[in-house]
């Protein structure tokens, strides 16, 4: 099967910049879209940001102009450049690959475990 692994995250004051990375890894035969998304505490998970295997990218409003998406598919890794950041981007960010480890085998999605984005005021 598909194992996400994102890294990346950490402690930040606000109008710093982080970098996200998410490695795929294990049984891959193809990878379409691959997504962040955030869920901050109390709050649900949204998303912030995807990308298509041909570079076609999708911000959520709150985070356009200060994050960037780009992906590898030849290293299956997908990143995401996040600058100027506010206290209100805190939160557990997840990666998310729609793809499918086998040649005929239906796509779904994939989430790596979490990493941790917190931005002190």
């Amino acid at each position: 099967q598909v194992q996400l692994v994102e890294s990346g995250g950490g402690l930040v004051q606000a109008g710093g910049s982080l970098r996200l990375s998410c490695a795929a890894s294990g049984s891959i035969f193809s990878i379409n879209a691959m997504t962040w998304y955030r869920q901050a505490p109390g709050k649900q998970r949204e998303l912030v940001a995807g990308i298509t295997s041909g570079g076609s990218t999708n911000y959520a409003d709150s985070v356009k102009g200060r994050f960037t998406i780009s992906r590898d598919n030849a290293k299956n890794t997908v990143s995401l450049q996040m600058n100027s950041l506010k206290p209100e981007d805190t939160a557990v960010y997840y990666c998310n690959a729609a793809a499918s480890p086998y040649r005929g085998y239906p796509i779904r999605g994939y989430w790596g475990q979490g990493t941790q984005v917190t931005v002190s005021s």
